[in-house]
Parts: structure tokens; C-alpha cells; sequence
């Protein structure tokens, strides 16, 4: 793959913003560079400095935690800002195309619609998978970049990773893998290949199993060619302080995340295993993720509501491709996930 041919003309050119901040390092005594209050910040706590505008810190965290290179990461405000921005990075407006696989993750399709870029749709199975017939579609697409949701929301289940690596070694573009929920999933993350394939991007998030969703922190992971590329097109100061603060003090807390992961991988079997005795479901779909993807009968938006109107808010994904009559339902605390399935066992339908 040639990297530079992918991206847009345009971009390739441009000159980036540049900020003092982006070339001093280090402990500076006189801080007069960027027209910041100097005498410090309303409400007490100091924020009159911008962040660190490429989060070296959490950068280095993240590298020791994940086993790649500091250069090999890209911070942005949620996985959203990066998809926004590969596809401004290499989809010309109104010429260029996307390639996704749905039912899968609905930020694609909006932030495509966004870039007036076009968007070709290649259906997973029945069961939720790539079929040959979809991956000959996939490599014979002129898209520029491939969305690979792994686990896959709203489905929750692993796409096979030999499907994944023929698109990985057959597409000419880059290969997205969404790893959004991967920290549920009994899979090695696609961050341990970067090396082995030029064209992939893999994308995380302190959202769900770090419970850092306030923060709206996503992570990319590529070649420092291509990160060097996202860092060139984002705004200066895309992470703010705060976030970088609270994200080192997440980062620092292993113990904690792995309680958490586990007792929400404890909640997925138990909600699993109790949702099949209930009248109404007709099926629950195997997960990977901190959801199940469930099918009522006879009507799941009924269901939604009924739910709605007992202050249960769950997700109503009946018009997605392949998911009709289902909701999904996000993994609770113990008694959130008691009070859902009662609410079902009392359904009046």
C-alpha cells in the first residue's frame, strides 16, 4: 500500500496549524506564548494553560499498556473524532466512498453523510459474519476505507478473524477495525499486527470497560506515517487537561479496571442466562461485548416502550439490516439487570 496515494491531494500539501506548544518540551519558566491568562482560572482549579497538544503522557501510558510505540497512537475526542478524520484524511467530497458491513456502528454512515462521501453497504450474514461472496465484494471496492466493527455493535459478536485478515491483506485501502468493546472479548487485540499490515487502523475507547465515557476519549492505532498524518489535519488542542488528568488516573488503576471488566463479563452470563426463560424472547444472540442483542415476540418496539414508560431505557434496533424484532441491552449493575429482566417477566403483552 502507498500510504500517500491514499491521501487527499490537498492534505497531502497543506501546512498545519503549529502552536509554541507543539514544538517546546520540557519545564518553561515564562509561559507568554499563546495569549492565555496568566493570572490563572475562574472556579478554583487551575486550567489557563492549554493541554499538551499530542497528550505525550497519556500517550506513554497507553504505549506501555498496549505494547505499541507512543507514535503509533492517536488521541481525539471519542473513537467518533478519528473516524470523522480518516475520513477527511483520505475521501475527496462527492468523489470518493466508504465500504461498510451493517448492521454495525451508526457513526460511519454519519460521518460519511457529513463529508459528502459516498457510502457502499455489504451486508454480514444472517449470523452476523462475513461470507465469501461479502469479502470478493470488499476487495474488489474502489472505497478508500473499509469499516470492520470487531466486536460489532449492535450484534456483540467477534467477526472471524481469518475473514478480517483476507480484507487486511487483500483491500487496497485501509482496513478500520473497531475495537470499541474488544476489552470484553476472549481475542487478541488487531493492535499486535500493526507491524504486519500497513493499511490497518485500529480504533479503542476508554468508554465502556474503563467507564471513562464522560471523558470522551477514543484511541487510534496505525503506522506513525498515517498517525503523523492525523496529528497534521486535527485541532491544535483536541484532548482537553482535564481529560488528560483523568485519564492517567484511570490508567493508573489496573486493579480497578479488570474488577470492573470481570464483574460486567459476570453480568453478561447471568443476564444471558435468564433472559431465555422469559415468555417474550425468542432469542438472545452470543456476545462479545457488554450487550446482548435480544429478539422479542411479537412486537420488540411494544416491548421498548413498555420499558420506556417503566424507566428502563434500553435500544431499540428493529430497522437495523438483519435485527428486526431485537433491542440491545447494555450489561447493568446486579440489581439494574434484576429490575430489567422483572420488568420483562411482567411484560402484559
Amino acid at each position: 500500500m502507498n500510504l500517500d496515494e491514499l491521501i487527499r491531494p490537498n492534505v497531502r500539501a497543506m501546512k498545519p496549524y503549529a502552536s509554541a506548544r507543539d514544538e517546546f518540551q520540557g519545564t518553561a519558566q515564562v509561559m507568554l506564548d499563546a495569549n492565555e491568562n496568566s493570572l490563572g482560572s475562574v472556579g478554583g482549579q487551575a486550567f489557563n494553560r492549554y493541554p499538551d497538544p499530542l497528550q505525550r503522557a497519556v500517550k506513554a501510558e497507553v504505549a506501555r499498556l498496549k505494547q505499541v510505540g507512543p507514535g503509533q497512537i492517536f488521541l481525539g475526542n471519542g473513537s467518533d473524532e478519528a473516524i470523522d478524520l480518516l475520513l477527511r484524511l483520505t475521501c475527496v467530497p462527492a468523489r470518493d466512498s466508504i465500504l461498510i458491513l451493517p448492521p454495525t456502528y451508526g457513526m460511519y454512515e454519519v460521518a460519511a453523510n457529513l463529508n459528502d462521501v459516498a457510502i457502499e453497504r455489504v451486508p454480514l450474514t444472517a449470523d452476523f459474519q462475513l461470507s465469501d461472496d461479502a469479502i470478493t465484494k470488499v476487495l474488489a471496492s474502489p472505497a478508500k476505507l473499509v469499516f470492520v466493527c470487531s466486536p460489532n455493535n449492535p450484534t456483540g459478536n467477534l467477526l472471524h478473524a481469518a475473514a478480517v485478515e483476507r480484507i487486511l491483506r487483500g483491500f487496497p485501502g485501509l482496513v478500520v477495525v473497531d475495537e470499541a468493546y474488544s476489552d470484553f472479548a476472549a481475542a487478541p487485540s488487531w493492535t499486535s499486527r500493526l507491524a504486519e499490515f500497513e493499511n490497518l487502523v485500529v480504533l479503542q475507547t476508554f468508554s465502556k470497560a474503563w467507564g471513562l465515557a464522560g471523558l470522551r476519549l477514543g484511541m487510534a492505532f496505525a503506522s506513525p506515517a498515517l498517525i503523523g498524518y492525523l496529528n497534521k489535519i486535527k485541532p491544535p488542542y483536541n484532548v482537553s487537561e482535564t481529560t488528560q488528568q483523568h485519564a492517567l488516573a484511570g490508567l493508573a488503576d489496573t486493579t480497578g479496571f479488570e474488577q470492573m471488566r470481570r464483574a460486567l463479563l459476570a453480568g453478561r452470563e447471568q443476564l444471558a442466562a435468564a433472559l431465555p426463560a422469559v415468555g417474550i424472547v425468542e432469542h438472545v444472540f452470543p456476545s462479545d461485548a457488554n450487550f446482548l442483542l435480544v429478539r422479542f415476540r411479537p412486537d420488540a418496539t411494544a416491548v421498548y416502550e413498555y420499558l420506556l414508560g417503566r424507566g428502563i431505557v434500553v435500544r431499540n434496533r428493529t430497522t437495523q439490516p438483519g435485527c428486526a424484532g431485537c433491542l440491545r441491552l447494555t450489561v447493568g449493575t446486579p440489581a439494574e439487570n434484576q429490575q430489567l429482566l422483572a420488568a420483562l417477566h411482567q411484560y402484559p403483552g
